[in-house]
C-alpha cells in the first residue's frame, strides 16, 4: 500500500499574519491531510499565541479545496460529545466532507485542569474515553440521541441533516493501551500513535522500531477479537515523538529512510510537523518541502 504524508500545523500563527498561507500552502505541496492540535495550549508554547483548533480548521477548509483537515488529537479534557458532534457536523459541512477526527484519552498537561478539575488519573481518562467515543460515534450518525452515562450524558440531541461523510466522518484513534486499541478497533477508520514515550529521552530508533512494532500486533488481536481484519484500518504515526526527533527532517534521504521503516511495520500515513523556527520543530524548510514534494515517489 502506498504511504502518504500529512502535515500538522501548529495554531500558533494569526490567521491573516501568516496562519492562512500554511494550510493553503500544504494543499499545493500535495499533501494528503494537514491536521492541528486539538488543546487550549501546550507545552512550551503555553505564553505565547495559540488559536482554538476548531475555528482554525473551518478557516482552512475555505481556504483550501482539496486538503483533507483534522484534529490530532481531541480528547475529552475539556470537550463533550454533544457539542462537539454538532462542531464537527458543522465543520464537516464547511468543508465537504474532508474532516478526519483524531481522538485519543488526554493526558495530564495544561488542558486537564484548565477548567478548574483535578487531573484526572489514567483509568479515569480511560473510563471517559470509554464512554465518550460510543456516544460521539451515536451522535454522528442518528438524527436524535437520548444516551445516560456515568461521566456524558444526551438527552434528545438532535444532529440534523448529519455528516456529508457518510455514515459518519472518520476516527482516527490514538491508542497504545488495551482499553484504548480495543476502540479503535472497534470505532475506527484509523489509528494513531506517537511510538512509546518512555523511549523517547534514552531509547534507540531501533528499539523504537521494536516497540512500534509491538503496538501494531496488538492493534492486530484487537482487531481479531472483533471479527476485524487490521489490514482495513489506516495506520498514521505522528512524527517528533521517537527517539529520531528530528532527524528525519534533516534531509530528503533521512526521512526516505525513517518513513520506509515504519512502511514495512503497514504505516499507511506518515505526519510531520510543519516547521516553527525556535521550537521543538524547528527544521529548514526547504528540506520540509522537499521531503513533501518528493518522499511519496520514492517509497512507493
Amino acid at each position: 500500500m502506498s504511504l502518504r504524508l500529512s502535515a500538522v500545523i501548529l495554531p500558533v500563527d494569526r490567521w491573516h499574519e501568516g496562519g492562512r498561507g500554511k494550510w493553503q500552502r500544504a494543499e499545493e505541496l500535495g499533501f494528503h491531510a494537514a491536521y492541528t492540535y486539538d488543546h487550549l495550549s501546550w507545552r512550551s508554547f503555553r505564553d505565547g499565541p495559540w488559536f482554538g483548533a476548531l475555528p482554525t480548521l473551518t478557516a482552512a477548509a475555505t481556504a483550501t479545496r482539496r486538503l483533507r483537515l483534522g484534529t490530532l488529537v481531541t480528547s475529552p479534557n475539556f470537550r463533550h460529545p454533544v457539542t462537539l458532534a454538532k462542531e464537527l457536523i458543522s465543520l464537516d459541512d464547511i468543508s465537504g466532507g474532508r474532516v478526519t477526527l483524531g481522538i485519543g484519552a488526554g493526558g495530564n498537561g495544561f488542558d486537564a485542569t484548565a477548567l478548574g478539575q483535578e487531573a484526572w488519573t489514567p483509568k479515569e481518562r480511560a473510563d471517559r474515553l470509554g464512554e465518550f467515543l460510543p456516544l460521539l460515534d451515536e451522535l454522528l450518525t442518528e438524527p436524535a440521541v437520548t444516551r445516560r452515562g456515568t461521566y456524558y450524558s444526551a438527552d434528545e440531541a438532535r444532529n440534523l441533516p448529519g455528516c456529508v461523510q457518510r455514515p459518519r466522518l472518520p476516527f482516527a484513534v490514538a491508542a497504545t493501551g488495551p482499553r484504548g486499541l480495543d476502540l479503535a478497533a472497534r470505532y475506527g477508520q484509523a489509528w494513531v500513535t506517537t511510538g512509546d514515550p518512555k523511549l523517547f529521552e534514552e531509547g534507540t530508533p531501533e528499539e523504537s522500531v521494536a516497540a512500534i512494532r509491538g503496538q501494531v500486533e496488538r492493534l492486530g488481536k484487537a482487531c481479531a477479537g472483533i471479527g476485524r481484519d487490521a489490514a482495513g484500518l489506516e495506520k498514521i504515526l505522528l512524527t517528533g515523538f521517537t527517539p529520531d526527533r528530528g532527524r528525519p527532517l534533516e534531509s530528503l534521504g533521512a526521512f526516505v529512510d525513517f518513513a520506509g521503516r515504519h512502511q514495512e511495520l503497514g504505516f499507511t500515513e506518515i505526519v510531520l510537523h510543519w516547521p516553527i523556527p525556535d521550537s521543538d520543530f524547528a527544521a529548514d524548510e526547504t528540506v520540509f518541502e522537499e521531503i513533501a514534494t518528493e518522499a511519496a515517489a520514492q517509497l512507493g
